[in-house]
């Protein structure tokens, strides 16, 4: 085995440094174990089949929240790991050995740029393809180290590459053991289609966005240009294959009653479960494929949960259900101190089209902090989200911070000559914010970026222009992404301020003492002889 080799044997240079690199990445203990378990003790390697069979993909038949989804997709997952093992695991006369397979964990998993581990994974999908039978218009340089790619990907390569993704994401976070099959949902995640299409192919201003065909969309999308919108919009997309080969070698290594950490969620996914609500596992993926930050993990285990609609502790307000309005969202998210995310769902007074059904679209903003009842802009950070029908991230510029503004009218009512918006922005300033909801929550105004310094430029509804755009809000969503220890703080401040309320209506009749004493007494003696001179106690 590996740990064996290098003190029965002088440790190559080679070895040496491939160690190191496994080291650095703290994946060095997991490989000399899963190398012991799967090597064949008389000849110290570990046989192809072997290894294919630790990386295979376990489901059942996949259920798909979208009506489009290519047949080809359940054939293409069963080549995934011949074609992992097959492009970095190099095996001699023997099988792989210690060295070939720690130089095959280095070269798709080591530490390496965003760009080069989106290489590697186009380079499993391609290799998958290519095993299927069909055709890719993907070309690799095969001597080059930078593993240049030449050549275009159509909207039907991009979903399946994109639900590979996903299927090796809830390999990782639900399944317990490697011969455990469970229901593999697949989201619906055109919006993230579209974005890419939109980003890397000539489309004109005409292009249909709410019904297009995403299997039959004939058009190129540059694999150069590609790459670019993957660093920009899901930089972390390729972070699934490193977690998906650990965990594979942790399931090899770990006994079936051992294999689920506790972070794992076991059951099968509901295909409905998530429909009916704005964040739907297709949407909550997106979101959490931007830049790692503290709520990825909170928006990861909303997407594999077995029922997000069940996850009460995370949505604190959904105006369907606890009614419109400032007040009543304000009571509802008040004493919450963590990640927000805020989905609103709207559509354009003038978005009708000849059948007369409204085109609604879906934006979304996301603050580092809670809400607070102020009249100017607040927060430290934040990013702005076009969600439907297309996808898009709008990060923070640096140049502004008016990031959140949430202000309910004052307690004690003044004349105020120039009285501040009422409502909730992001973005903007004053009287002209990027996105403004009104206090009844009703109507949603979204104007143009060059209102805005705090957030990067860009169009958060399509065919967006520069007049501002009024539209009617049919539903908003809050949801929590500090974890438990967030909704327990608002927990005992709501039960704080529960009992401070309950205090106030009480009425202790034992503070206004007798008769004599009491101010009613006072007044009908004054009224009967108001010159008589009365005592007064000092």
């Amino acid at each position: 085995m590996g740990a064996s080799s290098s003190t029965e044997q002088p440790v190559s240079a080679e070895q040496r440094e491939l160690e190191n690199i496994a080291a650095s990445t703290g994946a060095l203990p997991l490989l000399q174990k899963s190398f012991s378990n799967l090597s064949d003790p008389q000849t110290n390697a570990i046989s192809i089949q072997a290894l294919q069979q630790c990386f295979h993909l376990c489901y059942e038949d996949p259920v798909c929240e979208s009506q489009q989804k290519p047949e080809s997709f359940p054939r293409l997952l069963d080549h995934l790991g011949s074609s992992i093992v097959d492009l970095f695991f190099l095996s001699e006369k023997g099988g792989i050995n210690w060295l070939g397979f720690l130089g095959g964990y280095v070269k798709c998993c080591g530490r390496m740029s965003t760009s080069m581990s989106l290489n590697i994974l186009l380079r499993i999908f391609a290799m998958a393809v290519k095993k299927l039978g069909l055709s890719s218009n993907l070309e690799f340089e095969p001597d080059a180290a930078d593993c240049k790619i030449n050549g275009s990907l159509v909207p039907s390569d991009l979903l399946l590459l994109l639900w590979m993704c996903w299927a090796m994401l809830w390999n990782v976070r639900t399944l317990k053991s490697s011969e455990r099959k469970g229901n593999l949902l697949l989201p619906d995640i055109n919006h993230l289609v579209l974005s890419a299409v939109v980003a890397c192919a000539e489309v004109d201003s005409s292009f249909d966005l709410w019904n297009c065909d995403i299997v039959g969309l004939d058009v190129q999308l540059p694999v150069g240009k590609f790459l670019n919108w993957a660093i920009t919009t899901a930089p972390t997309l390729s972070d699934c294959l490193t977690q998906y080969v650990n965990r594979r070698l942790q399931i090899s290594v770990l006994a079936e009653d051992e294999a689920g950490s506790s972070e794992s969620i076991s059951g099968d996914m509901s295909p409905n479960a998530s429909q009916a609500l704005l964040l739907t596992r297709g949407r909550a993926w997106a979101i959490s494929l931007a830049p790692r930050s503290t709520i990825t993990e909170e928006i990861l285990k909303l997407c594999f949960s077995a029922d997000i609609v069940g996850t009460d502790e995370n949505l604190l307000y959904r105006s369907s259900t606890h009614g419109k309005g400032l007040n009543r969202f304000w009571s509802n998210v008040e004493g919450y101190h963590g990640p927000l995310l805020v989905l609103i769902s709207a559509n354009s007074e003038d978005a009708y089209q000849d059948n007369n059904k409204a085109r609604k679209w879906i934006i979304g903003a996301l603050t580092q902090q809670g809400f607070e009842n102020k009249d100017t802009f607040y927060g430290s950070s934040g990013n702005l989200y076009a969600i439907s029908p297309i996808f898009h991230v709008f990060s923070p510029s640096g140049k502004e911070k008016n990031y959140v503004y949430s202000h309910l009218y004052p307690t004690g009512r003044v004349y105020e000559s120039h009285p501040k918006p009422v409502g909730i922005a992001f973005g903007g300033t004053t009287t002209n914010e990027r996105i403004f909801i009104d206090e009844d929550f009703a109507k949603l105004t979204v104007r143009h970026h060059a209102m805005d310094k705090t957030y990067q430029p860009g169009s958060l509804i399509p065919n967006q222009g520069f007049l501002p755009v009024e539209a009617s809000i049919a539903e908003v969503e809050v949801w929590g992404l500090g974890g438990k220890t967030a909704k327990e703080v608002q927990d005992s401040y709501k039960k704080r301020e529960e009992l401070f309320t309950e205090q106030r209506r009480k009425v202790d009749l034992k503070t206004f003492a007798t008769w004599d004493d009491s101010p009613e007494k006072m007044m009908i003696d004054m009224m009967g002889d108001p010159n008589r001179v009365q005592r007064e106690d000092r």
